[in-house]
């Protein structure tokens, strides 16, 4: 399995049996699956989201949201507990071309995205809950 490291954008060839056990990059040494949400933006986003064998839930915002600051800490502990999903944010502020890529019309929107292709998309606030319940049915319906 092929995972792009979030810090220095190396990929790297993981066995699916070591993904739980934290692996790290080879070229940089950092855990390559952190159990809390990565930054993607313009620069990143096509290498991270083209090369990685994982899926990747992507939580598009702007500093500006209020419902998207309370979503926040919700997105960020169900990615503690979800090691084989890569958890990302993009502030669609800062990237206006990958928001309007993604052809946002609210916010928070979260895309699921299995390399290039979105395979589920859901608008609003969720809580931890209701996000890992969302998440549970998405890999359910695609097995």
């Amino acid at each position: 399995m092929i995972i792009v490291c979030p810090s220095c954008g190396a990929k790297n060839r993981v066995p699916e049996d070591k993904l739980n056990s934290q692996p790290n990059c080879g070229q940089c040494h950092e855990t390559l699956i952190p159990l809390a949400p990565i930054e993607l933006n313009e620069q990143n986003f096509s290498n991270m989201v083209t090369h990685s064998d994982l899926p990747i839930l992507i939580d598009l915002w702007a500093e500006w949201c209020g419902p998207c600051k309370m979503m926040a800490p919700h997105f960020a502990e169900v990615a503690k507990h979800n090691p084989n999903v890569v958890f990302a944010k993009i502030d669609t502020e800062a990237n206006p071309r990958l928001s309007s890529a993604f052809n946002v019309r609210s916010i928070p929107t979260l895309v699921l995205m299995n390399k290039t292709t979105e395979v589920a998309r859901i608008s609003g606030a969720l809580r931890a809950n209701q996000l890992q319940e969302w998440l549970d049915q998405q890999f359910n319906a695609h097995r």
